[in-house]
């Protein structure tokens, strides 16, 4: 337990910092770099963190759940979190619903938006080893892969 106590609240610590900088920096889109990224990954260091730090001090986090305000803080957080789960019209990122779109499009209209000649387009992708034309559908041509799909759309939207 001794060397679970010199890492686990230090690393509960750091990891804080780091999950609350950059996501108040994506709340103001101000997040450049790796910021998201970092972010991402932090919080999956910061559960380990907070795991580890609970399970050395179970006694006295135990007894928050006989503390009347610290059971409403935590029923309602329990709340909000299942809350952010409904889906809500209108709200939210677009991104998903554009991919989407893009993967069921064909070729030639997701070229078309690249603003890339046709016949450059598809020397592109032909040598990045797809078998493109214009009527293939991006799901058709990547087998669905997203990474592929990525990879098509970098190689289009390419300075």
């Amino acid at each position: 337990m001794s060397a679970l106590r010199k890492w686990a609240t230090p690393l509960t610590i750091g990891s804080f910092l780091l999950m609350g900088v950059t996501g108040i920096l994506m709340f103001f889109h101000l997040d450049i770099g790796l910021n998201k990224l970092a972010h991402e990954w932090a919080g999956w260091i910061m559960v380990v963190g907070v795991l580890a730090h609970v399970v050395l001090n179970w006694r006295a986090f135990s007894v928050y759940f006989k503390r009347p305000a610290a059971r409403v803080i935590m029923g309602v957080s329990a709340i909000v979190l299942a809350g952010s789960f409904v889906p809500v019209s209108g709200g939210g990122s677009p991104v998903r619903p554009v991919m989407m779109a893009v993967a069921q499009a064909p070729v030639s209209t997701v070229i078309e938006l690249s603003g890339v000649p046709e016949q450059e387009a598809l020397s592109r992708l032909s040598a990045a080893g797809f078998d493109a034309t214009p009527e293939t559908s991006m799901s058709g041509l990547t087998g669905g892969d997203r990474d592929k799909q990525m990879q098509i759309l970098s190689l289009l939207f390419q300075g």
